[in-house]
């Protein structure tokens, strides 16, 4: 085995460890778009997702097949109808929908089943588990239209869904539900695991998705200065949902967003819009710090905010053990009044657990994350990661490219969450002459995609 493998394999999957222990016995919810199917996507995807449930994760599987519907009808030279982004399901389309599902179905069970040797699912045993948890209701007629056997989720079995993640099984739903008379009704993926994800309180709700996610300035293309934004706080994602247009297919922007936040609002902490298109989106974004879609998240039990005045007490409270000892270089209380709006801190029942303030060089199209600081209550407990992320959103709103931090002692935790050593030259004129070059601090830089 190679030298060079050893020295990239053994970082790597250290700084993997944390994630896989944080993550197992938590469930996960996640809804694949028919489109991933129809592109050929199914088996990488069964492979991940084989994986992912080895390490200890419970996964309720929500398939789509709105290319698998529209193609059966079109075999049968009948017109796929829609409205308000819904379709109207007729009995030709209840048809292709029934038989869209049981193929899929059966595709998706054998791709499951393929334990070859030489690949991920080697050895694997996964027990795919489907039957009739949906109770539905008719869509009804809105605005005059007649969704007819379209319809939404009324309720679900929860206690047999939790009993079989809890036997191990992975449980698998169609977009299928019934009436108690036994009426057929087609319902939409998103609203499915929506559903589920709430009505189970799972940790993580994931959009397998033809969108690569929320961009900084949504609607407008894809550009090295309007990337996707990898995390939305709640609060920020409602407030872009309202200003949206309502979502009529799935590449506009409140499409996958709407159930994002929906979920979010319902208790499901984590919400997901990954692509499909990248190989491996799955455990990208579960297991590597940056991620590589949009993660909507619910901050309500732990706020993390802009701070403000009243904060100032509570930042010099955690920050001056830290100056004691040297790990932080001093500030003042004028200093901090002085830049309070460039501070995040992490508050917990009025309490201020963790801090760190941005500093923008807009000229070298960088700044600088200064006063990381996490209260020794609470660390290994993920705060640090939430600021880190906090700040390099706002650091990509202001057009910033990288970001970078002085360190005397924490060089580690920084390199494991993507950032680089350079020289103390690297730094922007106006940062490089207030450098302390008695104190030689270590200058660590990540670029921000």
């Amino acid at each position: 085995m190679s030298a060079v493998f050893n020295f990239t394999f053994v970082p790597w999957f250290r700084s993997v460890a944390p994630y896989i222990h944080m993550h197992r016995g938590k469930t996960f919810v996640v809804g694949i778009a028919g489109e991933a199917i129809a592109a050929g996507k199914l088996p990488a995807i069964a492979q991940d997702l084989a994986l992912i449930q080895s390490m200890g994760v419970k996964i309720v599987l929500v398939h789509g097949f709105r290319p698998q519907v529209n193609e059966q009808l079109q075999a049968k030279g009948h017109e796929a109808k829609y409205s308000n982004g819904i379709r109207i399901t007729d009995s030709v389309a209840l048809d292709c929908a029934q038989e869209a599902a049981g193929q899929l179905r059966y595709e998706i069970e054998a791709a499951f089943s393929q334990g070859l040797p030489n690949t991920p699912m080697a050895g694997a045993t996964v027990r795919v588990v489907s039957g009739n948890f949906i109770t539905a209701r008719p869509v009804g007629v809105i605005d005059g239209v007649d969704f007819k056997h379209s319809g939404v989720v009324r309720k679900l079995d929860v206690a047999s869904i939790s009993r079989n993640l809890d036997f191990g099984s992975m449980v698998l739903l169609s977009p299928f539900g019934f009436s108690p008379t036994g009426e057929a009704f087609n319902l939409t993926m998103e609203e499915v695991a929506t559903s589920v994800a709430t009505s189970l309180q799972a940790d993580k709700l994931i959009f397998l998705t033809e969108v690569p996610g929320i961009r900084m300035r949504p609607g407008e293309p894809e550009a090295e200065d309007n990337p996707i934004d990898t995390e939305l706080p709640l609060d920020v994602a409602e407030k872009l949902l309202s200003a949206l247009p309502a979502a009529q297919t799935p590449q506009d922007t409140a499409f996958y967003l709407q159930h994002c936040v929906k979920a979010c609002k319902s208790g499901v902490e984590r919400s997901h819009i990954l692509p499909f298109a990248v190989d491996g989106s799955l455990l990208l974004e579960v297991y590597v710090h940056d991620g590589i879609g949009t993660m909507v998240v619910d901050e309500k039990l732990e706020s993390l905010r802009e701070a403000s005045v009243e904060d100032i007490g509570g930042i010099l409270q955690l920050i001056e053990p830290l100056e004691k000892d040297g790990t932080l270089v001093k500030r003042s209380r004028t200093e901090i009044e002085r830049d309070i709006a460039q501070y995040t801190v992490i508050e917990h029942d009025g309490v201020i657990f963790g801090c760190a303030a941005l500093y923008p060089y807009p000229d070298a199209r960088t700044g600088e994350m200064a006063a990381l600081t996490v209260s020794a209550n609470v660390q290994s407990q993920g705060d640090g990661e939430r600021i880190l992320k906090r700040i390099e959103q706002r650091a990509r709103a202001i057009g910033l490219e990288s970001l970078f931090v002085l360190t005397t002692r924490t060089m580690h935790w920084f390199i494991k969450r993507g950032f680089q050593p350079v020289e103390p030259d690297w730094l922007p004129e106006a940062r490089l002459r207030k450098y302390n070059w008695d104190r030689r601090s270590q200058v660590l830089v990540k670029k921000l995609h």
